[in-house]
This record gives C-alpha cells, structure tokens and sequence, in this order.
C-alpha cells in the first residue's frame, strides 16, 4: 500500500463507508444505539490491535497515548453513537447525505484552526459537491422514520453533530498527530473509543440477545468499516491533509445509491446518476484532484 497514490485510499475509503450506514440499521434493530456503538469500537480495537503488535508499533502508542485515545472519543467515540442513534430514526440514505457536510466543517475548522484557507478551487468544490448532495436529497430522501416515536429533527441535529465532531478531530490529528504512522493513530484511537464507551454501554444494555445477522453486521462494522478504514483515514490526513481527507464524505451517498440498487434492489434513477456527476466533480476539486487553471503570468487579476 505505501507505493499507492492518495487517491486510491481516498476511493477505498469512500466504498466502504458507503456501507456502514445499512450495517449500523441492522445492528441498532436489536442492540440499540450505545451498544452497538460500544461493540464497534471494541471488535476494531481487537482487530487492531495484534497487527499493531506484529509491526512493533506498540511502543509509540505507549508515549502517545494522551492525544490519541483522545482523539479516538472525538472521531468515533461519539460519531458512532450518534449515527447509530440517528439510522434508528431517519433513512440510512438521509443519513449518509447528512454526513457529506463533514468537509464543510471541516473547511472552516481547518481554516480556523490550521490557517488552511481554502483556495479557488477547493471552495468551488466545496460547494459543488454540497449542491449535488443537496439536489439528491431533494429528488430521493425524505424524512421516512422507522420509530414514529421521536422527531426527525433530533437525528438530523445528532448527525451534524457528529459531523462537527469528524471535523474537530481531523485538524487536532493534523495539528497533535502528524508523525504517528497511521495504524498507531487507527488502533490507540479505537482503544479510546472503547474505554469511553464501555462503561455507559453496560449501563444500558439492550434488552435481548442479538441474533447471528446481527453479530454479522458488527463484524462488518468493526473490521470493515472501522479498523480497516481508520488505518486508511488517518494514513490519508498524513499525505493528503485534513481537508480533502474529509472529503471522501462526498462520494459516501453515491456509494450507498449503488449498494441499496445492487443488495436491495432499490431504483437508480437518471436524475440520481446527474447527482453523482455533480457529487463526484465536485469532491475532484475539493480534494485537490482536479484543479482550476490559474491566470496567466502577466495576466491582470480577477
């Protein structure tokens, strides 16, 4: 993997957070938001956790602890439990589309924070790749709850919410964590998420043991789509920095179109296509992938 391009991370990344949202409304049915959250962070941590032995790495986590148990409370700890509270009340689909403004927070925590103004490019993406999200919700989701019991709006507020949280730990990474090799990050960060969790998930239980569908989709959760994709989060900050790290949140909703079309057999329309066009042009920029052409030298300025 050190041989690949940025990019590749940044497409693997996006494929598999894609999924993460149908897995957590499986486990939700019957765990609930806090344990399954709990359960996540735990199966990641027991999965890290020997390959960060095998490669040595122990020792830099021993002496960086303090920030990066730290950061793991802020980029997965409470994320995790409110998208699985949110996936309990609101389409999968909303849900995944509320996550793509993470690179709007992102943007302005980085800028804030780092300094990292966003240039031409990049703040056109910005908003291209927010219009596109905007225009596919409007054409496809709404606010359809399996539990009739809570307003939608609170899901909605727990998703911006965790959105903010993604944000604020992607520019303390940059800022704390710039030299950790990224499965130290990955593993110590799941570590924090657990210890922070474990004590009020035992609390709540739920109230019946899960069945085998359920323990599947955990294990999807925790070593799919959150060990394995951690390592590569976290790897993509350190070469590619926070801000189009962030990004990949863009391309999550058109991922999750395709696998809802693809296992659920749910309809994928032209209008959804044109979205993602939009969705995709717009996260090429954002990223630094595609860029504006600049004036000319001698040029006058805009």
């Amino acid at each position: 993997m050190a041989s690949w391009p940025w990019w590749v991370d940044f497409l693997l990344l996006a494929a598999i957070w894609g999924s993460c949202f149908l897995f957590m409304r499986i486990a939700t049915a019957d765990l609930g938001a806090l344990p399954t959250a709990a359960l996540r962070v735990a199966m990641a941590s027991l999965f890290l956790w020997p390959l960060l032995w095998l490669r040595g790495q122990t020792g830099l986590l021993r002496k960086h602890w303090r920030p990066v148990l730290f950061v793991g409370v802020l980029n997965s700890g409470l994320p995790f439990v409110l998208f699985a509270f949110a996936v309990m009340h609101i389409s999968t689909g909303l849900s995944s589309i509320l996550n793509a403004t993470v690179p709007l927070f992102g943007a302005l925590v980085a800028w804030a924070w780092l300094g990292d103004k966003p240039g031409l490019s990049r703040g056109l993406g910005l908003a291209i790749g927010f219009g596109g999200i905007v225009l596919l919700a409007g054409g496809q989701v709404g606010f359809k709850s399996p539990d009739r019991g809570l307003p939608p709006v609170w899901a909605v507020l727990a998703c911006l919410l965790a959105t903010t949280c993604y944000a604020l730990a992607a520019s303390f990474t940059k800022k704390h964590i710039p030299t950790l090799p990224s499965l130290v990050t990955a593993t110590g960060s799941q570590i924090g998420a657990t210890l922070a969790l474990a004590l009020p998930a035992l609390w709540w239980p739920p109230d019946h043991l899960p069945g085998l569908h359920t323990w599947v989709a955990l294990g999807v959760l925790g070593v799919v789509c959150t060990g394995v994709a951690y390592v590569l989060y976290f790897r993509l900050i350190e070469r590619a920095g926070p801000s189009r790290a962030l990004a990949v949140t863009y391309l999550i909703p058109v991922f999750a179109l395709v696998y809802g079309q693809l296992l659920l057999g749910e309809t994928v329309t032209l209008w959804m296509l044109l979205c993602g066009a939009i969705v995709l042009s717009g996260t090429a920029l954002a990223s630094g992938l595609v860029r504006l052409p600049g004036p000319k030298a001698g040029a006058a300025p805009d």
